[in-house]
């Protein structure tokens, strides 16, 4: 009952001011009458206050990387502004228009005030805040720089979102338009190659083999579109599932997409651009290079670069130089590896290797850029051939009677 009461929501409220003037807005608050005694305190006379009940969409909405990546700036900015964690809460909660998020943001709120250091507040959250991002918030409250850690925390989320974000871009759009083509191409075949079907059953002469073909294709999905169309979902849920739950399939779907052509490249530079920031990051903290690797091999993101990541760490435990470890793994660019040498000679490998996570963040956004630009000719003829294809395969029985006649 305690943690019910503790609970805090968004009202509604309407009332007068003192000149009587009608005036409405929003409050965060424990409860109706609690909303009420504060904004008295601010002069208002309340006629009703209400709790605001969620829509449909927005409760819909889920909490996205995102929203983490803005709520640690906001917080780095209001501590570096010298205002107090738990006024800063408040602040942060009410400027959510996500109630997801301002549930967190309160729920994070109650287990500091509740004597929880900020740390472990968020680790009871971990679908929200993985162990690095915690790991660091706890490295900056050891050391009493909060303020200066939750500005890294929040520049590389920031960063490792936008490299996110390029990757998306680059494939959203082929395979939007490729759903479209084959969901063109299914009306075709279903609804329009039909109806010539019926004009040739006239004709009294063999049809092309083209044209048979897709008769036969038409008559297939006419009699088992249905069945077709539940076995690509199946096939879809199981790819899912399989990926979810198998260890192995997920490894095996990891090495896969660095060997496909181009999308691989790109893959493997954003994954060399991981690699660097969350080094950087981590190394700039504090935090010990092996326990800083152990960080940077659960955020690699791809079985590859954890594997290497890991072998490194073995490596560097036993004395051997960053640089030597990252070259005999085979995994990282030269570039990488030399840049990363010089970080260590010089004294400044946090700043080389954000360096180095600039410079192939900067060429995933290239690669993507020339990808989309590659992609419109290639989608256009992919679209040319399958629906042109279809409509020469209609109309070469009429071609072959206009010759006859």
């Amino acid at each position: 009952m305690a943690e019910k009461a503790l609970k805090t929501s968004t009202f509604a409220w309407e009332g007068t001011d003192k000149k009587g003037t009608k005036v409405r807005g929003e409050l965060t608050g424990q409860s109706p009458a609690l909303v009420k005694a504060q904004l008295r305190k601010q002069g208002i006379n309340p006629t009703k206050v209400r709790k605001k009940s969620a829509s449909i969409l927005g409760a819909a909405k889920k909490i996205k990387p995102l929203d983490i990546a803005l709520f640690t700036r906001q917080m780095a900015t209001m501590m570096k502004a010298g205002v107090p964690l738990m006024q800063s809460f408040d602040i942060i909660g009410e400027g959510f228009e996500k109630p997801a998020m301002r549930t967190l943001v309160n729920e994070v709120k109650q287990e500091v005030s509740a004597g929880n250091s900020l740390a472990n507040s968020l680790r009871k959250k971990p679908d929200y805040f993985d162990d690095l991002y915690c790991n660091l918030v706890d490295s900056g409250e050891q050391a009493g720089a909060l303020e200066t850690l939750l500005d890294r925390i929040a520049t590389y989320k920031e960063k490792t979102e936008a490299l996110k974000a390029k990757i998306k871009k680059a494939m959203n759009y082929p395979i939007a338009v490729i759903v479209v083509a084959i969901i063109v191409s299914a009306i075709l075949l279903i609804k329009v190659v039909p109806q010539f079907q019926s004009v040739f059953a006239n004709f009294g002469a063999e049809l092309p083999a083209f044209t048979l073909m897709v008769i036969g294709i038409s008559e297939m999905l006419q009699e088992w579109w249905f069945i077709v169309l539940i076995g690509l979902f199946a096939f879809g849920v199981a790819i899912q599932q399989a990926h979810r739950k198998s260890e192995k399939f997920r490894d095996w779907g990891d090495r896969a997409v660095l060997k496909l052509p181009i999308v691989g490249d790109i893959l493997y530079k954003a994954a060399v651009a991981r690699f660097a920031r969350t080094l950087a990051t981590t190394f700039a903290a504090g935090v010990p290079l092996v326990d800083a690797l152990d960080s940077v091999a659960g955020a690699s993101g791809n079985v590859v670069f954890k594997n290497a990541v890991m072998k490194v760490k073995s490596d560097v435990s036993t004395g051997m130089q960053l640089n030597f470890s990252m070259r005999t793994t085979g995994v990282f660019p030269s570039m990488a590896v030399q840049m990363t040498a010089i970080g260590e000679e010089s004294g400044a490998l946090d700043d080389m290797l954000d360096k180095v996570a600039s410079f192939y963040e900067a060429e995933v956004d290239n690669a993507v850029d020339g990808l989309t630009s590659l992609m419109e000719p290639v989608i256009m003829a992919v679209l040319g051939v399958l629906v042109g294809g279809l409509i020469i395969a209609m109309y070469l029985p009429i071609f072959q009677l206009g010759n006859v006649v």
